[in-house]
């Protein structure tokens, strides 16, 4: 579990640390200036998501993969009760009390999938483009995402289904098999687009009909829109160095508006007391922390190292681009927290233990091949 002695120490990615806690330390910082009752669990979650880090840091990731399906399990155990007896806020239930602090297993659920696939197509390399092992990793896939999909989190399913596709890309699915993927894929993407938006369909409840809608015809759901409307009209106002730099930095707030800022709309935060050079720098750090974790797929020791970063990457690329493409309007609204930013320790500390895996990965140099 600790094999310090084929661990490179001087491959030890302190930068990538550095990076990390700077953007927790803005979160922190934005926190405050919404729920300055709230920064202070926030500055724990800081340090407690740092020592994780570095501990899960020192834990070979091939270790933790060997209990693979034990994972799996306890994953599904504690969705399922989620749908028993979870907590419900804003129309959704996706929290456990565990008295301490409220759990999100969705948010374990990415790393838990990650380390799952890792393994799974690690194990099975040479079936990867068998169609029967691919239609089980389906139903793999389907269980836990469906199970967030009810809670009602279209967005965190939509995360782990993108992680899966990187997952079975990064594992070596023919082009063959990619090729007609697209060809049918694409058209019917668009189709089920189209049909989302009619009164009769019946994949999405009403709630979330409505958000498409109103990203397509704003005028006609100004109600729905109130949210992305003022979180715009925030970072807006922010201007070129944003309000805590200027001569503004004691005056009214936009964001005091934006339901829910603290959280999924932490941006909008941001936007306002930095500006657009803040907003710049801090998708620069998320710049910085993909980079890292491609980086550390290419030269990770084995294939299941690959997996594990390509996966982590993924899921930090594209739940950053959903957050922000939601804050600006891009996007019909979904509640889906960014990552370090956002308050909340499950969203906190899960990140922290994918950037600890990923330092693990960076610890093991890549194996010479003769």
């Amino acid at each position: 579990m600790l094999n310090f002695k084929k661990y490179d120490l001087k491959r030890y990615n302190i930068s990538l640390l550095v990076v990390v806690t700077t953007l927790i330390a803005i979160g922190v910082f934005l926190i405050k200036q919404v729920r300055p009752e709230d920064y202070k669990k926030q500055l724990i979650g800081l340090m407690g998501g740092l020592f994780i880090a570095v501990i899960v840091s020192f834990i070979d990731y091939h270790f933790v993969c060997q209990f693979y399906i034990v994972l799996y399990i306890i994953n599904l155990v504690l969705l399922v009760m989620v749908k028993v007896n979870g907590i419900e806020y804003h129309n959704a239930r996706r929290w456990l009390d565990l008295r301490f602090f409220e759990l999100q297993p969705s948010e374990l659920t990415k790393i838990i999938i990650i380390l799952f696939f890792a393994k799974l197509f690690t194990m099975f390399e040479h079936r990867i483009n068998n169609i029967l092992f691919l239609l089980i990793s389906l139903v793999l896939m389907g269980i836990p995402t469906y199970l967030i999909l009810t809670q009602t989190d279209l967005s965190t399913s939509i995360v782990l289904m993108t992680i899966f596709a990187v997952l079975v890309f990064t594992a070596g699915l023919s082009w063959k098999i990619i090729i007609p993927i697209i060809v049918v894929g694409v058209p019917a993407m668009i189709g089920l687009f189209w049909y989302i938006q009619q009164d009769y369909q019946v994949l999405l409840s009403p709630n979330q009909q409505q958000r498409v809608l109103s990203i397509l015809h704003p005028e006609e759901y100004p109600g729905t829109m109130y949210q992305q409307e003022n979180s715009i009209q925030a970072i807006g106002s922010g201007q070129l160095v944003g309000k805590f730099f200027s001569d503004d930095a004691s005056g009214i707030r936009g964001y005091n508006h934006v339901p829910v800022s603290e959280s999924d709309f932490i941006f909008s935060v941001a936007g306002e007391e930095f500006g657009f050079i803040g907003c710049v720098i801090i998708l620069l750090l998320f710049g910085f922390i993909i980079f890292h974790c491609l980086s550390t797929a290419a030269k990770a020791p084995d294939k299941m190292g690959t997996l594990i970063a390509s996966g982590i990457g993924a899921m930090f690329a594209f739940q950053t681009f959903i957050n922000i493409g939601v804050v600006t309007s891009i996007l019909p609204n979904t509640g889906i927290p960014l990552p370090f930013l956002s308050q909340g320790l499950s969203s906190l500390i899960s990140s922290m233990i994918a950037i600890g895996i990923i330092l693990n990965i960076r610890l093991q140099p890549k194996k010479q091949t003769r």
